[in-house]
């Protein structure tokens, strides 16, 4: 894990709750002008020291921390803003900008044990949030911050199925792995399998053209095909298009991708599927190695997992994918 991701917080909420270390949890809940984070942003300090999270470049955490611990002795959660127009005139961003955080001393374990069991089922989880504390609320709620309380969505980790052989699923799955994602790697060749191996993953045995093993896909689920050449795709890829997934995706020329849409269409595959799967994919054109090929992928599955779970908290639906 390269960074301290959301659920990241509450789990560290909740193994200092188990440990019976208090803590205080602080949310970004506005901002003007600029500003390195967004609403939502999030930090736990606990009575021992540790802290997990940030608000900045390491501008103003420690002042943070020190407010934190404070109100822990007080018992008393409030509203502080930093930078442009806070009473800390010592304390400013170098983004010029101002941001409020909420400090709730000693949040409910409870709350946050039912808000992990969600994301643990692979379902988003709403929590509200004020001076008194927090609760687990409905899903789709609105987040918008109204001065008192804001309900606050994570999304479930971005998980990512790749199936392909050799170095270019080898380095995407090193690299999605080191993201933070649920990476599951399917490849029928066993020293790629060695290598994803000694990396920690556990890579699905590709045993056959025609026959898909059983893999959990879900609305944040990506699907990517690294094969080069169709002979792995004629028969997985109508497969992996009937499973739900946001992104359905395969490399390749466009020429290699008008191929594989026409051979599709030939196999009977409905319409609706054939137009959810992306061809010449990846954010940088023209990549020639297999450590560029996984940044440029990668990238570009994550630009559409944020946009997904962006949609999601805001407008307060729950997601269909297309063609279901």
């Amino acid at each position: 894990m390269i960074a301290t991701t959301p659920p990241d917080i509450l789990r560290f909420l909740a193994a200092r709750a188990a440990e019976g270390v208090e803590c205080v949890l602080v949310t970004l809940v506005a901002l003007t002008g600029g500003s390195s984070r967004s609403v939502g942003t999030q930090m736990a300090v606990a009575a021992d020291g540790r802290r997990i999270g940030s608000f900045s470049g390491g501008c103003i955490e420690d002042a943070v921390a020190a407010e934190a611990l404070e109100s822990l002795a007080d018992s008393w959660g409030h509203v502080v803003r930093y930078g442009s127009g806070s009473p800390y005139i010592d304390i400013r961003l170098p983004c010029g900008g101002g941001i409020d955080l909420l400090f709730t001393p000693r949040p409910d374990p409870h709350a946050v044990a039912a808000a992990l069991a969600l994301l643990d089922q692979r379902k988003p989880a709403s929590l509200r949030l004020d001076c008194d504390g927090i609760s687990l609320a409905d899903a789709g709620m609105p987040t918008g911050w109204n001065g008192y309380c804001l309900t606050l969505t994570y999304q479930p980790a971005l998980r990512v199925v790749a199936l392909g052989q050799g170095e270019d699923l080898a380095a995407f799955a090193r690299l999605a792995q080191a993201f933070g994602t649920v990476i599951v790697p399917l490849t029928p060749d066993v020293p790629t399998q060695q290598t994803l191996v000694d990396a920690g993953m556990a890579p699905i045995h590709l045993h056959s053209r025609t026959t898909l093993p059983a893999v959990a896909t879900d609305p944040w689920t990506a699907i990517v095909f690294l094969f080069h050449g169709g002979d792995w795709e004629e028969f997985l890829l109508p497969k992996a298009l009937a499973l739900p997934a946001f992104y359905h995706g395969a490399i390749g020329s466009r020429r290699s991708h008008a191929a594989r849409l026409a051979a599709l269409r030939a196999a009977g595959v409905p319409e609706n599927r054939i137009n959810t799967l992306r061809g010449h994919i990846g954010l940088i054109p023209a990549t020639r190695d297999p450590a560029t090929l996984a940044i440029s992928i990668l990238a570009e599955i994550v630009a559409e997992y944020n946009a997904l779970a962006h949609w999601a908290t805001w407008m307060g639906e729950p997601l269909s994918l297309p063609g279901q």
